[in-house]
Parts: C-alpha cells; structure tokens; sequence
C-alpha cells in the first residue's frame, strides 16, 4: 500500500471537494467527455492536482488528442504521478493518481502519436485546477 504525503479521512475530503470532484478524485468517477472547463484551455500555465495542490503537468505538454478530455504526453516530472494498473471495466489501462495525496486524476494511454513520449495522459478537468503565467 503506497503511503502519500497528504492522507485525508472521506469525511475531510468530502469537506473541502465538491460532490462531483470527490466521486473522481476519491472515487475513481470519470467526467463526461467534451464537458471539463479546461478542455480548451490554451493558455501557458501550470496544471495541479484539484484536491492538494501538488503540481502535475506544464501547459507546454498540454496537446489536443480530439479524446474529450484534457491530454498531456508527460508529467512535470515522473514522480509527481503514480502509475496504477487498472482491470476495471472489462479492460486493462493504466490509472493515474496524484503521488502526493493519491488522488484519481484519469488514465494514461500509449497511443499519444505524434508526441516526445508517445503518451497521452488523458486527465479528468474537475481533477486538475490551472493557473496560468503571470
């Protein structure tokens, strides 16, 4: 069992996210595709994890996988994600979790063609909060 810098109870959690970030972010839940806030955000900025604030991904990573969610080819650095086997839903994928507070952020696919990594991690919106450069 991982053990996360952040370890909140349900019941915290459910204090400081919204009904819907904690069905993703504590559930597992995903958004509909084409509806997430930063779907289309094009902005330069940094992308954090919505439930502890841990930084994610750079926008300039950021690339439209025509998917319905917001895709990355790779983390801000390979320790700020944990990578978890998931058999759910009848399939084999790849979850991934914030490494500091263990968080459901999306999945990451190995079909990111036309990217550095070949990776498309395709992250859930309400999982993700943005700031952009100054």
């Amino acid at each position: 069992m991982t053990t996360y810098d952040v370890t909140k109870s349900d019941a915290q959690w459910r204090e400081e996210l919204t009904p819907d970030q904690f069905a993703v972010l504590r559930e597992a839940a995903t958004e509909r595709p084409w509806t997430g806030e930063l779907l289309d955000e094009h902005r330069a900025g940094l992308y954090t994890c919505a439930a502890c604030g841990a930084e994610l991904f750079q926008s300039g990573t950021k690339f439209d996988s025509h998917c319905g969610w917001p895709s990355f080819y790779e983390s801000i650095r390979p320790e700020a994600v944990e990578l978890i086997e998931d058999r759910s839903q009848g399939m084999l994928r790849t979850e991934v979790r914030c490494a500091n507070c263990g968080s459901h952020l999306g999945h990451v696919f190995p079909d990111g063609f036309g990217t550095p990594t070949g990776d498309r991690y395709c992250m859930n919106s309400i999982s993700l909060d943005f700031t952009p450069e100054a």
